[in-house]
């Protein structure tokens, strides 16, 4: 269950409930902007703000808040440093958050719903949270975060849904077990492969998306030139790999990986550098694709994938 799902649930039964949202986060912090949590006056809650003594206070303080009935919207900076003053959080980290607390209304329950509806069709939107309430657009904001404060008025803005797109080319069983690693974090995949009742594709139950192609060389239109797109080639041999190469090489990526041992990386660059095949994603072309951790079983493969790819997007690693 998600943090809006438990929001509903327990306002539905009459509960009182207070979200706790990192809304600016800056340096080293244990909560990113964007982490979340819901705390019930049953004592459940749902979600993390970065766990440890800070999360843990801020879950006590909001349990006494629906005690006492004083619940109010606020907002309370910790900074992650022994000499921060009256700010300071009790963690050396030293980065800092801003946290935001805040009561649902009952009839916040009908946007929260909205916001769903929209996560379960795979639809980008926009979260708003000023002082007067929560608002949810179907539109897309133009960043994924977006926070300003002026004295005690506030304005919090996030992009709902999935921030990045997985494209996996190839259905085979080192891209079923991607797709169940990656399943669940800011990914929309999308898994392709050109043969028919393939059992890995059937099995897959953890991609977002299966397309079936007629031929590889028609890829290109099947991915939307869009920010935020990750491609990982792994087809069933080289000359497929090859064929999805040529069909995207004028193509920019994020990331662009292929899947193969060092001798056909090798032959394959050859190839294209005897051609003068022009390559627009050069800067972020791996291959072989993952990390170095001598794996062989596909879990490993996928998790040396997967570790790429996700230091890619947080901005730890390139070309």
């Amino acid at each position: 269950m998600n943090t809006w799902q438990f929001i509903i649930e327990e306002k539905k039964k009459g509960s009182k409930v207070i979200l706790l949202y990192v809304v600016n986060s800056v340096g080293s912090s244990p909560g990113r902007q964007g982490f979340k949590m819901a705390v019930s006056s049953t004592g459940k809650m749902c979600g993390s703000i970065g766990g440890g003594i800070m999360e843990h206070k801020f879950v006590e303080m909001a349990k006494e808040e629906m005690k006492s009935g004083i619940e109010k919207i606020s907002l309370q900076k910790q900074v992650h440093h022994k000499d921060a003053g009256n700010n300071k959080s009790g963690m050396i980290c030293s980065g800092e958050q801003t946290l935001l607390f805040y009561p649902i209304k009952n009839e916040e329950i009908e946007t929260i719903e909205h916001l769903l509806h929209a996560d379960a069709l795979y639809k980008n939107g926009s979260l708003k949270i000023r002082n007067t309430g929560i608002q949810f657009l179907d539109v897309a904001p133009v960043s994924d975060f977006y926070f300003s404060q002026t004295n005690n008025d506030f304005s919090y803005i996030e992009k709902t849904g999935c921030k990045y797109y997985l494209h996996i080319i190839g259905g085979g069983h080192c891209a079923l077990a991607l797709s169940q690693l990656l399943q669940g974090t800011d990914f929309f995949i999308t898994v392709y492969d050109d043969r028919e009742m393939l059992n890995t594709m059937e099995q897959n139950s953890f991609a977002h998306k299966m397309v079936m192609l007629k031929s590889y060389e028609e890829i290109s239109g099947h991915i939307p030139q869009v920010p935020g797109n990750y491609v990982v080639v792994m087809t069933f041999g080289y000359r497929t790999d090859d064929k999805v190469i040529r069909a995207l090489a004028q193509r920019q990526f994020e990331y662009f990986g292929v899947l193969g041992s060092a001798n056909k990386i090798r032959q394959m660059k050859s190839e294209y550098e005897n051609e003068k095949l022009d390559i627009k994603m050069q800067d972020n072309f791996f291959a072989p694709a993952g990390i170095s951790i001598h794996s062989h079983t596909p879990k490993e493969i996928a998790i040396s994938i997967a570790a790429q790819i996700i230091a890619v997007k947080n901005g730890k690693l390139s070309m």
